[in-house]
Order: C-alpha cells, then sequence, then structure tokens
C-alpha cells in the first residue's frame, strides 16, 4: 500500500515531494564488521570511502604539519632536505588522489546517487567495491616508497628529476597513482550507467538532483582524461625502469611531452574535486535557506560547461615552458572562459541565500565559508591565467595560496559541510552543533592565517618547493605556520564530535532538515535495500516554499 505524505511535514518526517511505501526500519541493518569486508551494498562503501580518505587526510595533514615547521626557519633544522621533499611530494599526492577525490566522488557519490534517484544499489555493485579496495593498497605503497628514500620529484613528477632521484620509490608513487586512477575509471563508469539508466521512471531530468548532475560530469571528465595520465606515468615507469627514453632528454625524449600528458588530465582533476564539492553546495544551501534553488538549469548546464571547457585549459600550467604565443593565447582565453560557468554557479547559490530564512548550521557556515574562500582562489586564478602574471610568479608560493584556497577552501569545506548535513542520514545521529561551530571557526581562522600570508611571499618572489630559504621571509613564514598549528588543532573537535555523536548522539529522525529529496524518505540509516517498493516523484527536489503543496516547514509569508 502507497501513501502520500501530508503537507508541512514536521521535524524527521519524510518529505511531500514523494509518494512513498511503508517504513523500512524492519528490515535487516548491515553490523559494524561488515565495513571491513568486500560489501557491495553503496552505502557501506560510500562510508568506507570517506573513513579511508579522512585516515588519509590525517597522514597528509601530519606531513603538512611537519613542513611548516620546518618553513618556521630558513635552516634545515627539523627535516632534512631530501625527506622535506619526499614529505612534499607525498602530502600533495595524499590530499589530492587519497583525500579529496575519493571522499567528494567515492564517499558521497556511492552513498548519496543511488538513493537521490531512487535506485536501490548503483548499476555495477561489485564493480563498485573493486574499485573501493584499490586505493588501501595505493596508500600502502605510497608509506612503502619512504623505505627507499621517499618519491622526491612533487606531485608532478616531472622528468629528468623523477628519473635520477629514488627510482625504486619514484616506481612505487607510480604504480600507486595508477591504481588510484583505476579506481577513478571503474568508478566513473559506473555513475554514469547507474545515473543515465537506473533513476526512478518518474524522475523528469529537470527534477534530478544537482549533486547528480555534477557526478555526472565530474565521471565523464574522469572517463576522458584519466587514461591520458596513466598512459604518461606508464611511460615513465618504463624510462625509469626498463631502458626506453620517451622523457630523457639525454636520449632524445621529450619532458614537455610528459607535461602535456600529466596536465591534460591534472587541472581537470581540479575539477575532479571541486565539482562534487559544488554539487554538495548545491543541496545544503537550498535546505538550510529554505528557498527554491536560484537557477537550476543554469547550474546543471554549468557542470556540463566545465566539464567540456575544463579539458581545453591545461597548457596555462605551462607557459613558461616554451609555450608558443599562440597557444599562450588560446589557452589564456579559455581560462577565462571556464570561469563563466564557475560563476553561473556563485551567482545563483549567493541569489538562493538572499532574502532566505538561513539556519545557521555547521552544514550552512561551512557552506558560505566555502562561498568566501573559492571566491578569492577564483580571483587568484583568473590572474594566473594571464600569461603575463603567471610567468612572473610561476613556481613560487603565489601559486601555493591559489592552489590552497581553491582545494582546501573550497574543497576540503565542502566536504566538511556534507558530512554535517548527511551524517544524521547515515547514522542516524545528529552531531553536536556547538563543537561543529568550534571546529568552523578554527577551521576558517587557521586557513586564513595559513594561505593568505603565502601570496605575499609569492609576490616577493620566494620560491614553492624548497626547505631553505632567504631569512626575509621568515616573519611571514612563521605566521604561515601558526596557521598550520591550528588547523591540525582543528580536527580534534571534529574527530571527537563524529565518534561521540556516532555511538550516543541525539537521534536523528528520518528527516531532521525537512529536506525535500529523495535520501530523506528513508529510514536513517537507510535499509538495505533503501525502499521496499521504489518512490514516485511528483514534485522537485528544491521546491521551498513555492506553494502550499511544495512547503516543506510551512514558510507561509514566501507566498506573499
Amino acid at each position: 500500500m502507497t501513501l502520500q505524505l501530508p503537507q508541512n511535514s514536521p521535524p524527521g518526517k519524510k518529505p511531500e515531494n514523494v509518494v512513498v511505501t511503508s517504513h523500512t526500519t524492519h528490515q535487516k541493518a548491515w553490523k559494524w564488521y561488515h565495513y571491513f569486508t568486500f560489501n557491495v551494498d553503496h552505502k557501506v562503501i560510500g562510508i568506507q570511502y570517506l573513513v579511508t580518505a579522512f585516515g588519509f587526510y590525517l597522514i597528509g595533514g601530519l606531513m603538512a604539519v611537519a613542513m611548516r615547521t620546518e618553513l618556521a626557519t630558513p635552516d634545515p633544522d627539523v627535516l632534512d632536505p631530501n625527506l622535506y621533499n619526499a614529505f612534499m611530494t607525498n602530502h600533495g599526492t595524499i590530499m589530492i588522489f587519497l583525500w579529496i577525490v575519493p571522499s567528494a566522488i567515492g564517499g558521497f557519490g556511492n552513498y548519496l546517487v543511488p538513493l537521490m534517484i531512487g535506485a536501490r544499489d548503483m548499476a555495477f555493485p561489485k564493480l563498485n567495491a573493486i574499485a573501493f579496495w584499490l586505493n588501501p593498497p595505493a596508500g600502502l605503497l605510497l608509506v612503502a616508497s619512504f623505505f627507499f628514500g621517499g618519491s622526491q620529484s612533487g606531485w608532478t613528477a616531472y622528468p629528468p628529476l623523477s628519473l635520477i632521484t629514488a627510482p625504486i620509490a619514484q616506481s612505487l608513487w607510480i604504480l600507486a597513482i595508477v591504481l588510484v586512477g583505476t579506481s577513478s575509471i571503474l568508478g566513473s563508469v559506473n555513475f554514469v550507467v547507474t545515473i543515465l539508466k537506473m533513476k526512478v521512471p518518474s524522475m523528469r531530468w529537470d527534477q534530478l538532483p544537482l549533486f547528480c548532475w555534477a557526478i555526472l560530469a565530474t565521471s565523464v571528465l574522469a572517463l576522458v582524461s584519466t587514461p591520458v595520465l596513466a598512459s604518461g606515468l606508464v611511460l615513465l615507469l618504463f624510462d625509469i625502469n626498463f631502458g626506453t627514453s620517451f622523457f630523457k632528454p639525454d636520449a632524445g625524449g621529450n619532458v614537455v611531452l610528459y607535461q602535456h600528458l600529466f596536465w591534460f588530465y591534472s587541472h581537470p582533476a581540479v575539477y575532479l574535486m571541486i565539482l562534487p564539492v559544488f554539487g554538495i553546495m548545491s543541496e545544503v544551501i537550498p535546505v538550510h535557506s529554505r528557498k527554491h534553488i536560484f537557477g537550476y538549469k543554469a547550474i546543471a548546464y554549468s557542470s556540463l560547461a566545465i566539464c567540456v571547457v575544463g579539458l581545453f585549459v591545461w597548457v596555462h600550467h605551462m607557459f613558461t615552458s616554451g609555450t608558443p604565443g599562440w597557444m599562450r593565447m588560446f589557452f589564456t582565453i579559455s581560462t577565462l572562459l571556464v570561469a563563466v560557468p564557475t560563476g553561473v554557479k556563485i551567482f545563483g547559490w549567493v541569489a538562493t541565500l538572499w532574502q532566505g530564512k538561513i539556519r545557521y548550521t555547521s552544514a550552512m557556515l561551512f557552506a558560505i565559508g566555502l562561498l568566501s574562500m573559492f571566491v578569492l582562489g577564483g580571483i587568484g586564478g583568473v590572474m594566473l591565467g594571464t600569461t603575463p602574471f603567471d610567468i612572473h610568479v610561476h613556481d613560487s608560493y603565489y601559486i601555493v595560496a591559489h592552489f590552497h584556497y581553491v582545494l582546501f577552501g573550497g574543497s576540503v569545506f565542502g566536504i566538511y559541510s556534507g558530512i554535517y548535513h548527511w551524517f544524521p542520514k547515515m547514522t542516524g545521529r545528529m552531531l553536536n552543533e556547538t563543537w561543529g561551530r568550534v571546529h568552523f571557526a578554527l577551521t576558517f581562522v587557521g586557513t586564513h592565517l595559513t594561505f593568505f600570508p603565502m601570496h605575499e611571499l609569492g609576490l616577493q618572489g620566494m620560491p614553492r618547493r624548497v626547505a631553505m630559504y632567504d631569512p626575509q621571509f621568515t616573519a611571514i613564514n612563521q605566521l604561515c605556520t601558526y596557521g598550520a598549528f591550528l588547523l591540525a588543532f582543528s580536527v580534534i573537535p571534529f574527530t571527537i564530535n563524529v565518534i561521540t555523536s556516532w555511538r550516543k548522539g541525539e537521534v536523528a529522525g528520518d528527516n531532521p532538515w525537512n529536506a525535500l529529496t529523495l535520501e530523506w524518505t528513508t529510514a536513517s540509516p537507510p535499509a538495505i535495500e533503501n525502499w521496499e517498493e521504489l518512490p514516485v516523484v511528483i514534485h522537485g527536489p528544491y521546491e521551498y516554499g513555492l506553494t502550499d503543496n511544495h512547503r516543506a516547514d510551512g514558510l507561509s509569508e514566501a507566498r506573499s
């Protein structure tokens, strides 16, 4: 028997944008030990991704703290320069390939996409599990590389440096990235097929949640770009171990060719990290501002636009590599163009916030914090997209500042926002809001204190990726180090909050935010099969306050 829920459902109840069947809490739930097994349930895999990625985040963060401690003084008094180089290489690698990408795409994507489209699981459950289980061995290979001196060529692994320093460690690094890339390809195939073929028939494309649009664009981008990186790394592996000379300049190889292969993937990798986070923003902001999303179609299509234009901007990383003038001009224009669809999203989010009934939950605080951080990082990105300025600050700390404002201030803030928003759905418990606000304040201040002064370091000419520097930069570096310590400390209240809330937090109910997307029509946490009978969509996912039938919390003033 089906049941259409009444209007204005009170807190903890299902939204009225669907027709659903009876409750599914009586179904068997997974036990804790199932999360350590080869499980094919998309929800288990999503949590496996999130927890594993957070563990690597802690490892990468400790490396960052060690590097910033070293940089508090101009002399190498904490880390040996070779060890500093190994930490620098693996910090970047872990944060990108084992923290942001797996958590944003693998974690949230796996957990939410089937629930949001009314499916019982991903299209290929076993392939989904295989994709996750490729990540832990990749992390072990990176850790193992330290027993052979550690990869010291930076996360870009440019030859000829990568050909002559720590060959065994560099080979292990390459194998780790190939494993992660294979995982990304398998996962992307799964997402594309799942979204295109498995959404409930009653859901029109203009009712698809924006998070799903973002995951679809991300998956297509990964399928196009990831094999190019894999091919370049395999050729580099052959050069190191089997005597080939694809990238050996003294044997006729072309080092610039490697840069093209690397950046054809690695600039789109920025969008692989940020597009799912944009999807999270598009889910969090309407719910916590109680407003219909502004410009649904524009935000959805802008994800696809970023996917297309993002494939034609990679050479702006190579303006100092003997790039011809016509190529510089083309990629300057394309780099500036890719800012347009991003601006469309930001405008839509700000317009959604405008005159909304904002609830300053921890999820919303991190979403608003991301807006400010990403705008600052985006302005720096537009400046770096112009050839003259890029040549001036290339390989300086200005690049480090921009990169971290976009990825830490963007991606990591978005991941935190998503955790605070969907933690009740995943666990059935609420996170403590007081601890959440403390976590936000420490993270927000720590991020600015760490990375904003780096712009000045770059403009003054301090090179990045070095353990020793001119003493004139000491004061600013010490300020950045204090910020890094604050960022490291900010993880403590978050970790305590997650552990204690998961065990004995306030019971959340099925829909504590009165949200309208399909995942909130299930039990918290959802049953193994998600629903006894698949839901029937009768309203859009963001129609807050538009009509009596669309209101989730009785905001009658929105009608006037």
